[in-house]
């Protein structure tokens, strides 16, 4: 809890996001690149990775896992630029700014790319979607965020991956906000490619990403690559065939940490038992929240228990940036809007974050609005 942390802030964003300690205390040794030691870390990361994301044990062996350097858009940028063959085509689901930077990624690099666009506040829309599927067989491959943290809106990533299989096109999963936070699996999905992050609900630090895959379908994708350092296969091949080495320098303190953290998260008691404190954490903190007067931005219906975004109070006096460093001078760090049509501020519940941090945080907001000379009604 925040009383008792070690660190200056508690970060309530949607990552980096905080720690433990023991995860940052991970980091203190120091691995060559190349030493057996390290590769063997990297080997059970990837081992535990496809048995924290595939269900049924008979289907373990249908795939497999690789990491990749950078933040997790060069994941996202690894696997767009590297399945979709040079005549093919992606069809992007976009609702927020990270599906739109999907397609912005897959128009950079030169690939046929059509877009199903909706208001950042509106769930994805089957009906159009299904559509835009069956009226064009050009698509190869369709791409969705399934927490969008533009709002913190979940997508429903169940129904578009049975569409996309029944249509018998590939499904580009970017659960970068939800892996190991919201209980799925590549078969609940049926994503062929499923993108996370190690510095989101798994609780690493940021400096790689991973990215879940079909096996089949990766070993396809050789030679399809539009990058030679974002080569997803060529980065699996190395790990598969060396043992866990990677092709260039490697973040290796952050790999550490990162196995750390898959151990807190199995020793909290899995996925499971992760997403019930989110959700506590996302419903303590909106209730008073809205005890206070504010209002969230998207329905509880479509709303994730990863972040959540709140409309700014309609008193003439208030200053994001005043709430900001007044609440990040009481350690609590929250985040700024990136809707384009409302003015609003995000707050997170991912991380080591506990309902007891939300209490305090409201408090705080309470403490806050009234030395700023806010008030507003009562939702």
């Amino acid at each position: 809890m925040v009383n008792e942390r070690d660190t200056q802030y508690l970060l309530l964003t949607p990552g980096p996001l905080s720690t433990t300690r023991t995860v940052r205390s991970a980091m203190m040794q120091e691995y060559s690149t190349w030493d057996v030691d390290y590769n063997s870390i990297v080997e059970f990361i990837r081992v535990r990775l496809v048995r924290l994301a595939v269900r049924d044990d008979v289907n373990l062996g249908a795939h497999t896992s690789v990491l990749m350097p950078g933040s997790g858009t060069f994941s996202v940028e690894s696997v767009i630029g590297s399945v979709v063959p040079a005549d093919g085509k992606l069809l992007v689901l976009n609702n927020g700014a990270y599906g739109a930077r999907i397609t912005t990624i897959a128009r950079m690099l030169g690939i046929d790319t059509i877009e199903l666009g909706q208001a950042e506040t509106e769930s994805t829309n089957l009906d159009q979607a299904e559509e835009i599927l069956a009226g064009d067989t050009a698509i190869t491959h369709v791409a969705l965020v399934h927490c969008e943290t533009t709002t913190g809106m979940l997508n429903p990533a169940e129904e578009v991956g049975a569409m996309v299989r029944r249509h018998g096109r590939e499904f580009i999963l970017d659960a970068m906000s939800s892996f190991g936070g919201i209980p799925m699996s590549m078969e609940s999905t049926g994503a062929h490619y499923l993108i996370s992050s190690a510095n989101k609900c798994i609780q690493g630090v940021p400096g790689f990403g991973f990215v879940v895959a079909d096996r089949t379908a990766l070993e396809s994708s050789r030679g399809r690559a539009r990058s030679h350092s974002l080569d997803l296969h060529d980065q699996w091949h190395e790990m598969e065939t060396k043992g866990g080495k990677w092709r260039f320098t490697s973040p290796t303190h952050v790999v550490k940490a990162f196995a750390r953290a898959l151990d807190e998260l199995e020793a909290e008691g899995g996925v499971k038992a992760r997403h019930a404190r989110y959700v506590a954490n996302q419903k303590t903190m909106v209730e008073g929240m809205r005890a206070l007067g504010f209002r969230t931005l998207i329905g509880d219906e479509i709303q994730s228990p990863i972040i959540t975004s709140f409309h700014y109070p309609e008193a003439e006096r208030f200053e994001f940036q005043k709430f900001y460093d007044a609440l990040k001078a009481r350690r609590f760090v929250i985040y700024p809007g990136k809707v384009s049509n409302a003015q609003c501020f995000r707050i997170g519940s991912i991380g080591d974050v506990h309902p007891e941090d939300m209490t305090q945080l409201v408090a705080m907001v309470a403490e806050v609005l009234e030395e700023l000379g806010v008030t507003q009604p009562a939702v």
